[in-house]
């Protein structure tokens, strides 16, 4: 195994420092143990060290975090280049965000699980050593950023956060892109080589949620034909999205922050523990904290999931991106269906950035596909797009629909009455979520 460069390792407790150094011998050339922060600056300057891991508390007594974040400020002003990675307990988890949000690479929580500390302090490394590709780079897969000042915030908390291993809940109305979002986190993360495993929690049934999650052996249940590998399996080295988290059945929930604490899962029907190595990223369009209150959603995994929050505003919270973002669907489908002249004219760019889009960015994307297809000329007017009037101002008397578009109506109409709260959707309409989910897959809301 090729060694890396050099470590600095600040940590007050000399156990630490002697498990550190043996457990990283195998993967650095040089390793220097400090039991004090006092001697940072000299050693920065007369050594070439490569990493710094640093722990947050050194004064006997004092457990706020401020000695760290000090001298975090003092590495950075004076070797800024450096990666630095705090060392913290699991209830300062707050401090070690603000020491990133400072310019920290990562941080790690006590006790640490050997080979993700092992990973995490490799990971900044082997970046260096890796051509990096911009966001702007032409490629439909990646992430839309526009220009609010919202969306601008996200991105420079996603450029911060996508190089280290920290659990991650995107939350947003149906729509937003939640599911872009984390595919742009794994393509800026190191992780970016290994797999981006999706899982969309509320398609699976209850009594298959342990086999697709976690896999089972041949012969568990009647129709284990074979041994099975599960989700979890899958992402190993790569990133896991779990989406609709909140659709997670209470009794079921703590299965799946089993697999999260412990960083292992176990197949139906063995008893052997494989470990798992991945980074977790789940979704939501529920509002996880009422659940916890309605005692529908476990506060400890809430707690697990939930490191970094992102919340994703509506496409009405951001309208100045509403045209850029059509224009983008425009040449997309325009290439798609041979129309690459298409343009949308000044009066239909208007009618757009002022309509609701209580669908979101999905909504738009179809509205934009659906006139590409239908339209007869170079530039797409307000009759091309073919928009309805906002779903809470219509009748169905005045409604001259089948059935089924009917049906797509009142459940987006419900969903923009209850602000995307999907279990109020769901008791208006007198289904289940899961039968909400699916209609509303179905027709693409």
């Amino acid at each position: 195994m090729k060694k890396e460069g050099s470590i600095l390792i600040v940590d007050d407790n000399k156990s630490i420092l002697t498990a550190l150094q043996i457990l990283l011998s195998s993967y650095f050339e040089r390793i220097i143990l400090h039991t004090t922060p006092n001697r940072i600056k000299t050693t920065l300057r007369e050594e070439k060290i490569d990493l710094v891991l640093l722990d947050m508390n050194f004064s006997a007594g004092i457990n706020n975090g401020n000695e760290g974040l000090f001298w975090l400020s003092e590495i950075k002003n004076t070797h800024p280049d450096i990666p630095v990675i705090l060392i913290t307990a699991y209830a300062d988890i707050e401090l070690a965000i603000e020491g990133m949000k400072r310019g920290a690479t990562d941080f790690i929580v006590k006790p640490w699980n050997n080979l993700s500390l092992i990973s995490t302090l490799l990971a900044p490394l082997k970046k260096g050593n890796k051509k990096t590709t911009t966001n702007e780079e032409v490629n439909p897969n990646n992430m839309f950023w526009g220009t609010s000042e919202k969306m601008k915030e996200i991105r420079s908390i996603v450029e911060k956060v996508s190089v280290t291993d920290a659990n991650i809940l995107i939350t947003g109305e149906n729509g937003t892109g939640k599911e872009m979002l984390a595919r742009e986190i794994h393509r800026l993360s190191y992780r970016n080589n290994e797999p981006l495993v999706c899982v969309d929690l509320g398609a699976i049934a209850e009594n298959l949620f342990e086999s697709e999650l976690f896999g089972h052996v041949k012969g568990s249940f009647t129709d284990a034909k074979k041994d099975r590998m599960g989700k979890f399996e899958l992402a190993n080295k790569g990133t896991l999205f779990l989406d609709e988290i909140g659709n997670v059945p209470f009794h079921l929930q703590s299965k799946l922050l089993t697999a999260i604490q412990n960083r292992y899962i176990i197949r139906i029907g063995s008893n052997t523990p494989i470990e798992t190595d991945i980074r977790l990223i789940c979704a939501t369009n529920c509002h996880l904290q009422e659940r916890v209150n309605e005692k529908l959603f476990r506060e400890d995994l809430l707690y697990r999931i939930n490191t970094i929050h992102i919340e994703i505003p509506s496409l009405r919270q951001r309208p100045e991106d509403i045209v850029p973002l059509a224009n983008l669907f425009l040449k997309r489908y325009g290439e798609k269906y041979k129309k690459p002249l298409l343009e949308l004219s000044e009066n239909a760019a208007k009618q757009i950035t002022g309509y609701p889009w209580y669908g979101n960015i999905r909504e738009l994307q179809h509205a934009i596909e659906k006139a590409v297809i239908l339209s007869e000329n170079n530039t797409l007017e307000n009759l091309d797009l073919q928009l309805s009037p906002e779903p809470e101002k219509r009748e169905i008397s005045d409604m001259n629909y089948t059935l089924e578009e009917m049906e797509r109506e009142m459940i987006k109409s419900a969903i923009a009455k209850y602000e995307g709260n999907l279990s109020a959707v769901a008791t208006q309409l007198g289904i289940t979520r899961q039968t909400l989910y699916n209609k509303m897959r179905k027709f693409g809301l």
